[in-house]
């Protein structure tokens, strides 16, 4: 992976979260990129139950300070820092009072999914782009991790279709079987609409549930990973009428081998 880009848009990294297939491979595969030669950068959101101060984030103000629409609405963008301790990795945080100040990340203590996890997972999609932009870092590979960063393959093929700096960026989505009950807000095809994304291509948010979600991502993505050893069995058959790469599930221990040569000889090619 000698000098190669890699940006990866995670939902979850330890060691900011507990350890989940997400957050631990959202760690594990930046640092095997790292370790070969690699350069990559790391994206989250900046969830309220993140301790700042025991992690040492820090907000960089060049980046900060410019806001994104998310419907019809000024929403601003904090972007927050840390380093992994001995790693030499950097993870960015994209953070914004009303979207991730509240103490947890995806429902609160009764367990209730947060109503406006569609206009936070538009908000992580765009921020993450527009910082990126700003980095002015043009990435080789853009790997997804989670269904709260499953909006991004969307937005990058159809809002920021004519950005240069992804032109030759090739994104590929893991899918796991970490998703949630029920559905996203019933709107959240509006809300896309209103980027002006036509809805033909987001038909499936019609039922904005966890299968659907990462039907868009995939739809929208150069090639897949299988995150989980099993995963829904809707996505498993969505994904065996592919025509994109697809690399089968590999555990922690012997991942490494497998995820370098899809790199190069299924996604760089």
């Amino acid at each position: 992976m000698k000098d190669k880009r890699v940006l990866y848009v995670s939902s979850e990294v330890i060691p900011y979260l507990p350890e989940t297939e997400i957050s631990s491979m959202s760690f594990e595969a930046p640092r095997m990129v790292n370790n070969n030669e690699g350069q990559i950068r790391i994206f989250m959101p900046r969830y309220g139950n993140i301790n700042e101060r025991r992690h040492q984030l820090h907000e960089v103000i060049r980046l900060s300070g410019m806001n994104l629409v998310i419907n019809d609405m000024d929403v601003p963008l904090i972007i927050k820092v840390a380093s992994i301790p001995k790693e030499r990795m950097q993870v960015y945080f994209i953070d914004n009072e009303d979207y991730f100040k509240r103490k947890a990340t995806y429902a609160d203590e009764d367990g209730k999914f947060f109503a406006d996890n569609d206009e936070r997972a538009i908000f992580f999609a765009k921020g993450v782009i527009e910082t990126v932009k700003k980095l002015n870092w043009s990435p080789d590979i853009i790997h997804v991790h989670g269904w709260l960063a499953s909006f991004l393959p969307l937005y990058l093929k159809k809002y920021y279709d004519n950005e240069p700096l992804f032109e030759n960026s090739k994104i590929v989505t893991s899918v796991y079987n970490q998703g949630f009950d029920g559905t996203l807000d019933t709107q959240v095809i509006e809300k896309i609409k209103f980027d002006g994304i036509d809805e033909e291509m987001v038909l499936e948010l019609k039922v904005p549930d966890y299968v659907n979600m990462m039907k868009v991502a995939v739809k929208n993505s150069d090639a897949v990973v299988i995150g989980s050893e099993e995963i829904p069995k809707e996505l498993e058959l969505f994904l065996n009428n592919l025509e994109i790469p697809v690399l089968k599930y590999h555990n922690m221990d012997v991942f490494s081998e497998a995820y370098l040569d899809f790199y190069h000889s299924k996604v760089l090619v």
